[in-house]
């Protein structure tokens, strides 16, 4: 069997795409093993959900550290004594430092319930439906020192209905999210991926 992919998993939320993510690796079909789960609020569901399926958790609140590269500095020595080699962002609400993205060069996915370059940020539903746009979708993609900025992995395309809400546009979003996360860790576990600057080439891609 082949080695399995150290993850860690930083979360802030309700930690769905955690378990999208848990449940990927229990049915065998993403090859990764979760290492740490980590948020930075004491009451975020997503360490219920970790605590459930006996994964190590931690919680470090912002507001006990004096900046955001200390919080990096323990955020970081957490990751790398749990041996992770990849860094997922699920539902994190925490620009990271350049400290953290020199700690994990190429080495860090985030999510966005949008298809980026568009709407960047928060609230990026809401921005869609706002400018009108017949589809919107999700994005996988590296973190770099910019806002949603980093080379894309993989997207999922999906329709904006006329009367659709900011919660109904969300909710189909979400569930592209579940499916697509996984699928890109388990692109960057079989070392399917290859970064040429911008570019993100799946070898063997269907």
């Amino acid at each position: 069997m082949a080695d399995l992919l150290n993850i860690g998993v930083l979360v802030s939320g309700s930690g769905s795409n955690l378990q999208s993510i848990i449940d990927n690796i229990e049915n065998k079909s993403l090859p990764a093993e979760i290492k740490a789960v980590i948020s930075n609020r004491p009451d975020a569901y997503a360490i219920t959900r970790a605590k459930k399926h006996g994964l190590p958790w931690n919680i470090l609140e912002h507001d006990n550290f004096q900046n955001r590269e200390e919080f990096d500095q323990e955020l970081i020595r957490i990751l790398k004594t749990s041996n992770v080699e990849l860094v997922v962002l699920a539902g994190f609400m925490r620009l990271l430092t350049p400290v953290f993205l020199n700690a994990f060069p190429q080495r860090i996915v985030n999510i966005h319930p949008a298809l980026l370059p568009s709407f960047p940020g928060i609230h990026a539903q809401k921005k869609a439906l706002d400018y009108g746009v017949k589809f919107s979708g999700c994005t996988v993609h590296f973190i770099d020192e910019g806002i949603d900025s980093g080379p894309i992995i993989i997207q999922s395309v999906v329709p904006v209905h006329d009367d659709d809400t900011e919660d109904t546009l969300a909710a189909r979003i979400l569930q592209e999210e579940h499916r697509i996360y996984p699928l890109a860790i388990k692109y960057y576990a079989e070392g399917r991926i290859d970064i040429q600057g911008r570019k993100v080439r799946i070898k063997d891609a269907r």
